[in-house]
């Protein structure tokens, strides 16, 4: 199939509207010669003459009109189309759509929420909560935030917080009636809450730290969660003990619903990333909110500093 000239017809259009080439040229913001060079190489390619030009004015050949009536609408069209479409990438109005974990909500994305939704009041957020990888292309999110270690190289990424704390814990009641391990080999004696991972479709190690080595073990599940909303609310139930970031359990440990063990041997997690795929980077919403999480960040790690 031919390929239209669209840039000839771009500019053929405008000498009709504005009656010379001189005022079309205004218009593109070109010069004259410029234009009178591409309505020729336009005429040359239809095998047609569009314009009879005089000393004053131009007048349209009926090839001329024919093209005006046919492809004016169109144009106009296109252009409405093209301006529909950069204003959605710089619109502060509709729905911007995320995909994140749990933890990645309350450690990354919450401390940012009420300032950033009241500030923008038209943008609204659809957030998918969700433990395993996502692809963020084919399901339609303009962005996800996970963690920094199993992210897509061909994303572009933004590193949202500093490396994560994880924290062992149980209810006090467990812990009472079963003993509190002083030493990571004790799990192998208690009831361990387990997390499947969703997308790899194994339970998560568990891992810990002893003279600066990082070390595996394996306790038998008692029980297993593919959400780590699951492991929080067994163990906070008084099911055994289960492995989660800190952040997520910061309220149960502060109330005294959950009670940390093993601290001493506790390992970091790599940050968490908000990543997205190059074609979103021109998204103004998405701009917005990322400044507002860096900024976030950097001022967190500044009250740690001072």
């Amino acid at each position: 199939m031919e390929r239209a000239p669209l840039h000839g017809i771009e500019v053929f259009l405008a000498i009709a509207h504005e009656g010379s080439l001189r005022a079309a040229a205004q218009v593109l913001g070109v010069g004259a010669p410029a234009v009178s060079l591409q309505l020729k190489a336009l005429e040359e390619r239809l095998g047609v003459g569009l314009v009879i030009r005089t000393t004053r004015h131009i007048e349209l050949t009926e090839a001329g009109r024919v093209l005006l009536e046919a492809a004016g609408p169109a144009y106009r069209d296109m252009s409405y189309a093209v301006k529909k479409t950069r204003e959605v990438g710089k619109s502060l109005n509709g729905t911007m759509r995320l995909s994140l974990s749990r933890g990645a909500y309350i450690t990354a994305l919450a401390p940012v929420l009420d300032g950033f939704l009241a500030d923008y009041p038209g943008l609204n957020l659809e957030l998918s909560w969700h433990e395993g990888l996502v692809d963020i292309n084919r399901e339609g999110f303009h962005a996800g935030i996970r963690l920094g270690d199993i992210l897509s190289p061909d994303m572009v990424a933004v590193r949202l917080t500093k490396p994560l704390q994880t924290v062992f814990s149980a209810a006090p009641a467990y812990l009472d009636r079963r003993g509190r391990p002083t030493h990571p080999r004790d799990l192998l004696g208690h009831d361990c809450i387990r997390y499947k991972l969703p997308t790899a479709k194994r339970i998560a190690e568990w891992y810990f730290i002893e003279d600066g080595q990082e070390k595996l073990i394996d306790p038998p599940a008692r029980m297993v969660f593919d959400q780590i909303s699951g492991v929080i609310q067994a163990g906070h139930e008084g099911h055994g003990i289960g492995w989660s970031l800190r952040a997520t359990v910061a309220e149960h440990l502060a109330s005294g619903d959950l009670e940390e063990v093993l601290a001493p041997y506790a390992r970091q997690l790599p940050p968490f990333y908000l990543y997205y795929p190059e074609q979103n980077k021109r998204v103004e919403c998405l701009r917005l909110l990322i400044d507002r999480l860096v900024a976030h960040r950097d001022q967190q790690a500044k009250n740690r500093a001072g």
